[in-house]
Protein backbone atom coordinates (compact mmCIF):
# COMPACT_ATOMS: atom_id res chain seq x y z
CA UNK A 1 0.00 0.00 0.00
CA UNK A 2 0.89 3.81 -0.84
CA UNK A 3 0.57 4.55 2.93
CA UNK A 4 2.69 1.64 4.05
CA UNK A 5 5.12 3.82 6.39
CA UNK A 6 8.99 3.38 5.81
CA UNK A 7 10.85 0.94 7.57
CA UNK A 8 12.02 -2.46 7.38
CA UNK A 9 9.42 -5.26 6.78
CA UNK A 10 9.78 -9.10 6.46
CA UNK A 11 7.54 -11.46 4.20
CA UNK A 12 6.87 -15.09 5.97
CA UNK A 13 6.40 -17.38 3.53
CA UNK A 14 5.42 -20.88 4.21
CA UNK A 15 4.71 -24.42 1.95
CA UNK A 16 3.57 -27.62 3.58
CA UNK A 17 5.86 -30.54 1.65
CA UNK A 18 3.58 -33.85 0.67
CA UNK A 19 5.04 -35.60 3.82
CA UNK A 20 2.68 -35.32 6.80
CA UNK A 21 3.46 -32.52 9.14
CA UNK A 22 6.35 -30.68 7.24
CA UNK A 23 6.44 -27.35 6.65
CA UNK A 24 9.07 -25.17 5.14
CA UNK A 25 9.40 -21.64 5.88
CA UNK A 26 11.35 -18.37 3.99
CA UNK A 27 11.72 -14.75 5.36
CA UNK A 28 11.80 -12.64 2.86
CA UNK A 29 13.05 -8.86 3.63
CA UNK A 30 11.69 -5.92 2.14
CA UNK A 31 13.31 -1.81 2.63
CA UNK A 32 10.38 0.96 2.17
CA UNK A 33 11.58 3.77 2.05
CA UNK A 34 9.48 7.40 2.46
CA UNK A 35 8.10 8.82 -0.17
CA UNK A 36 8.46 12.43 1.93
CA UNK A 37 10.55 12.50 5.13
CA UNK A 38 8.15 11.47 8.15
CA UNK A 39 10.94 11.67 10.87
CA UNK A 40 14.32 14.17 11.46
CA UNK A 41 16.18 10.82 11.30
CA UNK A 42 17.17 8.63 8.70
CA UNK A 43 18.63 4.94 8.93
CA UNK A 44 21.04 3.63 6.12
CA UNK A 45 20.10 0.41 5.14
CA UNK A 46 23.94 -0.76 3.87
CA UNK A 47 22.69 -2.89 0.62
CA UNK A 48 25.39 -2.72 -1.34
CA UNK A 49 27.46 -4.14 1.35
CA UNK A 50 24.83 -6.67 1.91
CA UNK A 51 25.05 -7.61 -1.50
CA UNK A 52 29.03 -7.75 -2.02
CA UNK A 53 28.80 -10.47 0.81
CA UNK A 54 25.45 -12.22 -0.18
CA UNK A 55 25.71 -15.74 -0.25
CA UNK A 56 29.55 -15.41 1.51
CA UNK A 57 30.93 -18.93 1.69
CA UNK A 58 33.47 -18.71 4.72
CA UNK A 59 36.62 -21.04 4.74
CA UNK A 60 36.07 -21.01 8.69
CA UNK A 61 32.10 -22.50 8.31
CA UNK A 62 31.78 -25.06 11.12
CA UNK A 63 28.96 -26.93 11.01
CA UNK A 64 28.67 -28.89 13.94
CA UNK A 65 28.48 -25.41 15.57
CA UNK A 66 25.53 -24.43 13.07
CA UNK A 67 23.93 -27.04 14.25
CA UNK A 68 24.34 -26.93 17.89
CA UNK A 69 22.74 -22.59 17.39
CA UNK A 70 20.04 -24.76 14.96
CA UNK A 71 19.29 -26.45 17.96
CA UNK A 72 19.68 -24.04 20.76
CA UNK A 73 17.96 -20.96 19.08
CA UNK A 74 14.60 -21.27 17.40
CA UNK A 75 14.99 -18.23 15.40
CA UNK A 76 18.34 -19.28 13.38
CA UNK A 77 17.97 -19.15 9.55
CA UNK A 78 18.15 -23.03 8.42
CA UNK A 79 20.42 -22.26 5.53
CA UNK A 80 23.86 -21.49 5.07
CA UNK A 81 25.75 -20.88 2.10
CA UNK A 82 28.50 -23.17 2.13
CA UNK A 83 25.57 -26.24 2.74
CA UNK A 84 24.25 -25.21 -0.97
CA UNK A 85 27.54 -24.93 -3.43
CA UNK A 86 24.86 -23.19 -6.71
CA UNK A 87 24.74 -20.58 -4.15
CA UNK A 88 28.09 -19.74 -1.93
CA UNK A 89 29.63 -17.97 -3.77
CA UNK A 90 29.98 -13.75 -2.74
CA UNK A 91 32.65 -11.45 -4.19
CA UNK A 92 34.68 -12.55 -1.10
CA UNK A 93 34.98 -15.53 -3.06
CA UNK A 94 36.52 -17.50 -6.07
CA UNK A 95 36.03 -18.72 -9.52
CA UNK A 96 36.92 -22.17 -10.25
CA UNK A 97 40.34 -21.09 -11.68
CA UNK A 98 41.53 -19.43 -8.70
CA UNK A 99 40.35 -15.88 -9.58
CA UNK A 100 38.64 -13.55 -7.45
CA UNK A 101 35.03 -12.82 -7.78
CA UNK A 102 34.42 -9.18 -9.15
CA UNK A 103 30.62 -9.09 -9.48
CA UNK A 104 28.04 -9.32 -7.06
CA UNK A 105 23.84 -8.61 -7.51
CA UNK A 106 20.76 -8.63 -5.55
CA UNK A 107 18.35 -10.81 -8.77
CA UNK A 108 19.32 -13.91 -6.92
CA UNK A 109 18.54 -15.63 -3.83
CA UNK A 110 20.46 -14.23 -0.67
CA UNK A 111 20.67 -16.42 2.12
CA UNK A 112 22.78 -13.58 4.29
CA UNK A 113 20.01 -10.99 3.95
CA UNK A 114 16.87 -13.17 6.10
CA UNK A 115 16.66 -12.71 9.68
CA UNK A 116 19.03 -14.80 11.93
CA UNK A 117 21.38 -16.02 9.31
CA UNK A 118 24.38 -16.81 11.17
CA UNK A 119 27.59 -15.99 9.47
CA UNK A 120 29.58 -17.24 12.73
CA UNK A 121 28.41 -20.60 14.47
CA UNK A 122 31.67 -21.05 16.22
CA UNK A 123 31.47 -18.19 18.18
CA UNK A 124 30.19 -18.02 21.62
CA UNK A 125 28.13 -14.79 21.08
CA UNK A 126 25.16 -14.41 18.58
CA UNK A 127 27.48 -14.66 15.16
CA UNK A 128 25.29 -12.46 13.25
CA UNK A 129 26.68 -9.80 10.65
CA UNK A 130 25.61 -7.29 8.21
CA UNK A 131 21.75 -7.72 7.81
CA UNK A 132 20.67 -9.70 10.66
CA UNK A 133 23.08 -7.50 13.29
CA UNK A 134 21.65 -3.99 12.12
CA UNK A 135 18.60 -5.73 13.48
CA UNK A 136 19.84 -4.84 17.02
CA UNK A 137 19.91 -0.90 15.87
CA UNK A 138 16.23 -1.23 14.39
CA UNK A 139 14.89 -3.31 17.80
CA UNK A 140 16.88 -0.56 20.02
CA UNK A 141 15.04 2.37 17.77
CA UNK A 142 11.50 0.62 18.25
CA UNK A 143 12.43 0.10 22.10
CA UNK A 144 13.11 3.39 22.43
CA UNK A 145 9.91 4.90 20.73
CA UNK A 146 7.74 3.20 22.90
CA UNK A 147 9.47 4.75 26.06
CA UNK A 148 10.02 8.12 24.51
CA UNK A 149 7.23 10.04 23.53
CA UNK A 150 6.67 13.54 23.62
CA UNK A 151 3.29 15.61 23.75
CA UNK A 152 2.51 15.53 19.92
CA UNK A 153 3.03 11.60 20.41
CA UNK A 154 6.19 11.57 18.58
CA UNK A 155 9.74 10.75 19.26
CA UNK A 156 13.13 11.40 19.01
CA UNK A 157 13.75 7.73 17.90
CA UNK A 158 11.14 7.94 15.15
CA UNK A 159 12.69 7.40 11.79
CA UNK A 160 12.69 6.53 7.74
CA UNK A 161 14.89 4.40 6.31
CA UNK A 162 16.93 4.83 3.11
CA UNK A 163 19.32 2.22 1.06
CA UNK A 164 22.60 2.64 -1.01
CA UNK A 165 20.58 1.77 -4.01
CA UNK A 166 18.85 5.13 -3.42
CA UNK A 167 21.73 6.81 -2.39
CA UNK A 168 23.51 6.23 -5.80
CA UNK A 169 20.24 6.69 -8.15
CA UNK A 170 19.14 10.10 -6.67
CA UNK A 171 22.09 11.19 -4.64
CA UNK A 172 21.44 13.84 -2.02
CA UNK A 173 17.85 15.01 -3.13
CA UNK A 174 16.84 12.09 -0.96
CA UNK A 175 17.81 13.02 2.12
CA UNK A 176 16.59 16.79 1.58
CA UNK A 177 13.90 17.51 5.10
CA UNK A 178 16.46 14.87 7.34
CA UNK A 179 18.36 16.28 9.95
CA UNK A 180 20.27 13.23 10.68
CA UNK A 181 21.65 9.97 8.64
CA UNK A 182 22.57 7.01 10.90
CA UNK A 183 24.21 4.29 9.61
CA UNK A 184 24.19 0.61 10.53
CA UNK A 185 26.71 -1.82 11.54
CA UNK A 186 29.30 -2.45 8.49
CA UNK A 187 28.77 0.64 5.92
CA UNK A 188 31.84 -0.51 3.80
CA UNK A 189 31.15 -0.88 -0.17
CA UNK A 190 30.03 2.50 -1.93
CA UNK A 191 29.91 3.76 -5.70
CA UNK A 192 31.14 7.27 -6.32
CA UNK A 193 27.29 8.22 -6.18
CA UNK A 194 26.11 7.16 -2.56
CA UNK A 195 29.83 8.15 -0.68
CA UNK A 196 28.85 11.86 -2.63
CA UNK A 197 25.38 12.01 -1.66
CA UNK A 198 26.21 11.47 2.27
CA UNK A 199 28.95 14.01 1.94
CA UNK A 200 26.56 16.50 0.61
CA UNK A 201 24.17 15.97 2.85
CA UNK A 202 26.79 16.76 5.37
CA UNK A 203 28.25 19.59 3.45
CA UNK A 204 25.59 21.24 1.25
CA UNK A 205 22.51 20.62 3.65
CA UNK A 206 23.95 20.53 7.07
CA UNK A 207 22.97 17.85 7.76
CA UNK A 208 24.45 15.01 10.94
CA UNK A 209 25.76 11.86 10.87
CA UNK A 210 26.03 8.92 12.79
CA UNK A 211 28.22 6.45 11.94
CA UNK A 212 27.58 3.38 14.33
CA UNK A 213 29.95 0.99 12.20
CA UNK A 214 33.93 -0.39 11.60
CA UNK A 215 35.26 -0.75 8.06
CA UNK A 216 32.65 1.79 6.82
CA UNK A 217 33.18 3.55 3.62
CA UNK A 218 36.29 1.16 2.89
CA UNK A 219 36.04 -0.04 -0.74
CA UNK A 220 34.80 1.75 -4.19
CA UNK A 221 32.71 -0.42 -6.08
CA UNK A 222 31.17 0.56 -9.46
CA UNK A 223 27.55 0.08 -10.72
CA UNK A 224 26.10 -1.14 -14.12
CA UNK A 225 25.33 2.46 -15.83
CA UNK A 226 26.58 0.97 -19.57
CA UNK A 227 23.53 0.04 -22.02
CA UNK A 228 23.12 -3.30 -22.71
CA UNK A 229 23.53 -4.76 -26.00
CA UNK A 230 19.91 -3.99 -26.72
CA UNK A 231 21.26 -0.40 -26.25
CA UNK A 232 18.63 0.08 -23.68
CA UNK A 233 20.05 1.48 -20.06
CA UNK A 234 20.25 -1.21 -17.58
CA UNK A 235 18.57 -0.64 -13.83
CA UNK A 236 21.91 1.20 -12.65
CA UNK A 237 22.13 -0.85 -9.81
CA UNK A 238 21.62 -4.10 -10.62
CA UNK A 239 25.03 -5.23 -10.94
CA UNK A 240 27.98 -3.86 -8.76
CA UNK A 241 31.37 -4.64 -9.02
CA UNK A 242 34.60 -4.20 -7.02
CA UNK A 243 38.20 -4.13 -8.04
CA UNK A 244 40.40 -5.03 -5.01
CA UNK A 245 43.35 -3.01 -6.13
CA UNK A 246 46.59 -2.65 -4.23
CA UNK A 247 45.90 -3.10 -0.66
CA UNK A 248 43.52 -3.25 1.75
CA UNK A 249 42.22 -6.64 4.11
CA UNK A 250 41.14 -8.88 0.85
CA UNK A 251 40.63 -12.43 0.41
CA UNK A 252 42.02 -12.21 -2.91
CA UNK A 253 43.56 -9.44 -5.23
CA UNK A 254 43.61 -7.87 -8.83
CA UNK A 255 45.27 -9.25 -11.42
CA UNK A 256 47.78 -6.18 -12.97
CA UNK A 257 45.82 -4.21 -15.68
CA UNK A 258 42.62 -5.56 -13.86
CA UNK A 259 42.21 -2.21 -11.31
CA UNK A 260 39.60 -0.26 -13.41
CA UNK A 261 35.53 -0.87 -13.55
CA UNK A 262 34.37 -2.72 -16.54
CA UNK A 263 31.17 -1.10 -15.54
CA UNK A 264 31.20 2.19 -15.88
CA UNK A 265 31.68 4.42 -18.49
CA UNK A 266 34.52 6.19 -17.49
CA UNK A 267 36.08 2.92 -16.54
CA UNK A 268 36.90 4.36 -12.82
CA UNK A 269 39.84 3.19 -10.70
CA UNK A 270 38.57 1.14 -8.02
CA UNK A 271 40.59 -0.34 -4.74
CA UNK A 272 40.27 1.43 -1.28
CA UNK A 273 38.18 4.81 -1.06
CA UNK A 274 41.94 6.12 0.97
CA UNK A 275 43.83 5.33 -2.61
CA UNK A 276 41.30 7.38 -4.32
CA UNK A 277 41.84 10.77 -2.30
CA UNK A 278 38.78 9.81 -0.10
CA UNK A 279 39.38 8.24 2.94
CA UNK A 280 37.13 8.16 5.47
CA UNK A 281 38.04 10.20 7.97
CA UNK A 282 37.27 12.81 5.83
CA UNK A 283 33.49 12.23 6.13
CA UNK A 284 33.08 10.63 9.54
CA UNK A 285 36.48 11.68 11.25
CA UNK A 286 37.92 8.11 11.72
CA UNK A 287 38.91 4.51 9.51
CA UNK A 288 39.69 1.20 9.45
CA UNK A 289 42.97 0.73 11.39
CA UNK A 290 42.81 -2.66 12.96
CA UNK A 291 41.07 -6.22 12.65
CA UNK A 292 40.71 -9.06 15.35
CA UNK A 293 38.37 -12.47 15.59
CA UNK A 294 34.80 -11.93 16.35
CA UNK A 295 35.24 -10.76 19.85
CA UNK A 296 34.55 -7.57 21.62
CA UNK A 297 36.02 -5.14 24.28
CA UNK A 298 35.06 -2.38 26.48
CA UNK A 299 35.39 1.06 25.41
CA UNK A 300 37.16 3.49 28.40
CA UNK A 301 35.85 7.03 28.43
CA UNK A 302 37.93 10.09 28.24
CA UNK A 303 38.95 11.07 31.85
CA UNK A 304 39.70 14.51 30.30
CA UNK A 305 36.63 14.88 28.20
CA UNK A 306 35.49 18.71 27.57
CA UNK A 307 32.52 19.47 29.75
CA UNK A 308 31.00 21.22 27.09
CA UNK A 309 30.43 17.46 25.40
CA UNK A 310 29.43 15.63 28.90
CA UNK A 311 25.75 15.54 27.39
CA UNK A 312 27.13 12.56 25.24
CA UNK A 313 27.77 10.48 28.81
CA UNK A 314 24.48 11.88 30.56
CA UNK A 315 23.00 9.52 33.10
CA UNK A 316 26.11 7.54 32.93
CA UNK A 317 27.71 7.83 36.19
CA UNK A 318 31.03 9.52 36.44
CA UNK A 319 33.23 6.96 37.99
CA UNK A 320 32.14 4.31 35.51
CA UNK A 321 34.85 4.46 33.77
CA UNK A 322 34.34 0.99 31.37
CA UNK A 323 31.99 1.18 29.02
CA UNK A 324 30.42 -1.43 26.95
CA UNK A 325 32.06 -4.74 28.78
CA UNK A 326 28.82 -7.13 27.32
CA UNK A 327 26.98 -7.20 24.26
CA UNK A 328 25.16 -10.24 21.81
CA UNK A 329 28.34 -9.40 19.14
CA UNK A 330 31.61 -10.44 20.50
CA UNK A 331 30.80 -9.19 24.19
CA UNK A 332 31.96 -6.27 23.86
CA UNK A 333 30.68 -2.59 22.43
CA UNK A 334 34.39 -2.29 20.34
CA UNK A 335 35.44 -5.50 18.72
CA UNK A 336 35.86 -7.23 15.21
CA UNK A 337 36.88 -3.85 13.25
CA UNK A 338 38.36 -0.87 14.55
CA UNK A 339 38.34 2.52 12.92
CA UNK A 340 40.66 5.07 14.73
CA UNK A 341 40.90 8.93 14.05
CA UNK A 342 44.43 10.15 11.48
CA UNK A 343 44.59 13.52 11.29
CA UNK A 344 46.90 13.15 8.51
CA UNK A 345 43.66 12.30 6.64
CA UNK A 346 40.96 13.80 7.55
CA UNK A 347 41.91 16.73 5.46
CA UNK A 348 40.00 19.15 8.09
CA UNK A 349 41.51 22.74 8.66
CA UNK A 350 40.73 23.46 12.63
CA UNK A 351 38.94 27.25 11.13
CA UNK A 352 36.48 24.35 9.97
CA UNK A 353 35.23 22.93 13.30
CA UNK A 354 32.78 24.82 15.40
CA UNK A 355 33.64 21.98 17.97
CA UNK A 356 36.88 19.87 17.14
CA UNK A 357 36.79 16.65 16.98
CA UNK A 358 37.00 14.84 20.03
CA UNK A 359 37.84 11.26 21.58
CA UNK A 360 34.90 10.52 23.93
CA UNK A 361 35.67 7.16 24.86
CA UNK A 362 38.70 4.38 23.00
CA UNK A 363 39.34 0.50 23.30
CA UNK A 364 42.59 -0.76 22.00
CA UNK A 365 42.62 -4.40 20.47
CA UNK A 366 45.23 -6.14 22.91
CA UNK A 367 43.91 -9.62 21.68
CA UNK A 368 47.04 -11.87 19.77
CA UNK A 369 44.47 -11.90 16.97
CA UNK A 370 43.83 -8.18 16.17
CA UNK A 371 46.57 -7.03 13.73
CA UNK A 372 47.16 -3.36 11.74
CA UNK A 373 45.31 -3.37 8.28
CA UNK A 374 48.12 -3.50 5.57
CA UNK A 375 47.08 -0.12 3.95
CA UNK A 376 48.87 1.20 7.82
CA UNK A 377 51.86 -1.14 7.40
CA UNK A 378 54.69 0.36 6.53
CA UNK A 379 57.58 -2.41 7.90
CA UNK A 380 57.56 -4.94 10.35
CA UNK A 381 58.33 -1.97 12.93
CA UNK A 382 56.65 0.89 11.19
CA UNK A 383 53.38 2.46 10.23
CA UNK A 384 51.75 5.20 8.69
CA UNK A 385 50.45 6.97 11.77
CA UNK A 386 54.27 7.13 13.43
CA UNK A 387 52.97 5.44 16.72
CA UNK A 388 53.38 2.07 17.98
CA UNK A 389 51.65 -0.69 16.78
CA UNK A 390 49.96 -1.15 20.12
CA UNK A 391 48.88 2.38 19.82
CA UNK A 392 47.32 2.35 16.65
CA UNK A 393 45.00 -1.18 17.10
CA UNK A 394 42.17 0.59 18.42
CA UNK A 395 38.86 2.12 17.90
CA UNK A 396 37.94 5.88 18.51
CA UNK A 397 34.60 7.39 19.63
CA UNK A 398 34.60 10.64 18.62
CA UNK A 399 32.52 13.38 18.02
CA UNK A 400 32.87 16.71 16.35
CA UNK A 401 30.84 19.59 14.40
CA UNK A 402 31.26 21.52 11.38
CA UNK A 403 30.45 25.37 10.73
CA UNK A 404 27.22 25.89 9.40
CA UNK A 405 27.67 26.47 5.06
CA UNK A 406 24.99 29.44 3.97
CA UNK A 407 23.69 29.11 0.57
CA UNK A 408 25.95 31.88 -0.33
CA UNK A 409 28.81 29.43 0.29
CA UNK A 410 29.57 31.77 3.56
CA UNK A 411 30.09 29.68 7.06
CA UNK A 412 28.63 30.19 10.42
CA UNK A 413 28.99 29.04 13.88
CA UNK A 414 25.81 28.01 14.65
CA UNK A 415 23.72 25.11 13.33
CA UNK A 416 26.55 23.44 11.39
CA UNK A 417 26.42 19.83 10.67
CA UNK A 418 27.25 17.02 13.77
CA UNK A 419 28.79 13.51 13.52
CA UNK A 420 29.27 11.28 15.76
CA UNK A 421 31.05 7.87 15.17
CA UNK A 422 31.71 4.90 17.19
CA UNK A 423 34.82 2.93 15.29
CA UNK A 424 33.78 -0.43 15.94
CA UNK A 425 31.27 -3.12 13.94
CA UNK A 426 30.30 -4.50 17.48
CA UNK A 427 28.92 -1.67 18.93
CA UNK A 428 25.23 -2.21 18.29
CA UNK A 429 25.43 -5.46 19.21
CA UNK A 430 25.56 -3.96 23.56
CA UNK A 431 22.16 -2.09 22.75
CA UNK A 432 19.92 -4.77 23.71
CA UNK A 433 21.79 -5.81 26.70
CA UNK A 434 19.71 -6.10 29.80
CA UNK A 435 16.31 -4.88 27.53
CA UNK A 436 18.31 -1.60 26.37
CA UNK A 437 19.25 0.05 29.98
CA UNK A 438 22.82 0.27 29.54
CA UNK A 439 25.40 2.46 28.90
CA UNK A 440 25.86 1.85 25.35
CA UNK A 441 21.92 2.53 24.95
CA UNK A 442 22.55 5.25 26.94
CA UNK A 443 24.93 7.07 24.57
CA UNK A 444 23.21 6.39 21.55
CA UNK A 445 20.13 7.91 23.26
CA UNK A 446 22.13 11.12 24.58
CA UNK A 447 23.21 11.80 21.16
CA UNK A 448 20.14 10.83 19.27
CA UNK A 449 17.98 13.19 21.20
CA UNK A 450 20.64 16.05 21.36
CA UNK A 451 20.84 15.92 17.57
CA UNK A 452 16.97 15.64 17.10
CA UNK A 453 16.33 19.09 19.35
CA UNK A 454 19.02 20.59 18.26
CA UNK A 455 18.52 20.08 14.53
CA UNK A 456 20.19 21.87 11.95
CA UNK A 457 18.73 24.74 9.06
CA UNK A 458 18.37 21.78 5.59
Amino acid sequence: PEDTPSGIYVLYLTAKNESPGTVHTESLPIFVCAKKPSAKLCVLVSTFTYVMYGNHGRSDFDKEAFTRKQEDLKSVYPCNALQHPSYRQSTYNFHSDGSGIHYASHRRPLFTVRPGYISLPHTSCSGLRHFPADSHLIAFLHHQQRHNKTADGSSPFDYDIITDHELHSEGASCLEGYSTLMTGTHPEYHTLGSLSAIEDFRDRLNGNIIYLGGNGFYWRIGASDVPTMSGQEQDSVHLLEVRRAEDGVRTWACETGEYYHSLEKQCTYGGLWRRNGRPPQKLVGIGFASQGGFQGMPFQRNLSLDPSLNWILDGIPSDKTILGDFGLSGGGAAGFELDRVDRGLDGFESSRFSVPLTIVAQAHGKAPDFILVPEEVLTTYSNTSGLTEAEAKRADMIYFRLKHTQKDGSQSEEGGPQVFSVGSITFCGSLPHNRFDNEIATILSNVLSRFASNANSL
